[in-house]
């Protein structure tokens, strides 16, 4: 069950924390109730309650955080603080779960670009990560710029449907031959730049010719770089989650690549690719399962701030750079 926020900030052209905050408290509750209800899970045979602690917007995290702390304490059952990268890496075994737990996972979102080496025991090391922008954000800055309205994402997937990707040449970063960082900071200025070359308005051809080309420039780097960390790690199976792994064109490169090269994918469904709330549960219950509780008390306080996992310092569950 997910209550959609975008038609309160699409007239902002991006999130407004503050509305973001009062609409996660007027909607979570109700949106709690029907899942329960459409699952006909009655409340008093939960388990555990799992919830997002960071990294977001504190306003956000702090209502959910609360809510679950109450659910906690009423039933008398354990609530577990799950990170948000976490919860995205869980949503690969949703719909696949007999899919590898040894893989090379991307995470790749609004606020978020980061490849990460998964292992057996839920361990992930950091294997590479933006220097500068998520890949999200520079969907949503393009979009901006090219006047195609929030969010940007779904808003360039459309429209580069009917455009040439190969009409504007855009910058793709590389750095160092083996590296796997990302940067997007200067494709968004060059894309400014391309705008103010153009006389006039944009045609409607212009736009998607544009929204193409910017777009392709996103997805090819982000699928190269994942294919290069898998060579790196000598691994076999490649899980891409977050927003932006439902871009279509992100999607048709990975799996024709993936088919080629003979790797085992994982494209989570769309409904688990933007965030929700059954990725948390699912990472909650694997932490259940493997006997580790973080966080299994009532003095849990969101991180607004970016939180790597290896921060977490636990067993079975924390993130490590490599």
């Amino acid at each position: 069950m997910v209550s959609s926020q975008v038609d309160v900030h699409e007239k902002f052209g991006g999130v407004v924390p503050e509305l973001a905050a009062r609409a996660h408290l007027e909607t979570i509750d109700i949106v709690v109730r029907e899942a329960l209800v459409t699952a006909q899970v009655p409340k008093g045979t939960l388990g555990a309650v799992a919830v997002t602690h960071g990294p977001g917007l504190a306003g956000a995290l702090l209502v959910g955080a609360n809510y679950a702390k109450a659910l906690s304490y009423g039933l008398g059952i354990p609530i577990i603080g799950i990170n948000h990268l976490r919860g995205h890496i869980a949503s690969a075994w949703l719909a696949d779960p007999i899919f590898p737990l040894s893989c090379v996972v991307l995470v790749v979102s609004g606020g978020h670009t980061h490849l990460y080496r998964h292992e057996v025991d839920g361990r992930c090391i950091l294997l590479g990560r933006t220097r500068d922008d998520a890949a999200g954000e520079a969907f949503d800055k393009g979009s901006q710029m090219l006047g195609l309205g929030y969010p940007g994402g779904p808003a360039i997937d459309r429209i580069a449907r009917s455009g040439d990707s190969q009409a504007y040449r855009f910058p793709r970063f590389h750095r160092a031959k083996n590296s796997l960082e990302f940067s997007f900071s200067g494709l968004k200025t060059a894309l400014l730049y391309k705008l103010r070359e153009v006389d006039g308005p944009l045609r409607s051809h212009q736009t998607a010719d544009l929204a193409a080309s910017y777009q392709e420039a996103i997805v090819q780097v982000l699928a190269t770089k994942a294919f290069a960390a898998l060579k790196q790690s000598n691994l076999q199976a490649l899980a891409v989650v977050g927003g932006v792994s439902a871009n279509s064109r992100l999607r048709t490169i990975l799996s024709e690549r993936a088919v080629r090269e003979g790797i085992r994918l994982s494209l989570p469904p769309l409904e688990y690719c933007t965030d929700n709330a059954a990725m948390i549960a699912s990472a909650g219950r694997r932490l259940l399962m493997n006997g580790e509780r973080p966080h299994d008390d009532l003095n849990i306080s969101p991180a607004g701030r970016f939180v790597t996992i290896h921060e977490e310092n636990r067993p079975n569950i924390g993130f490590s750079r490599r």
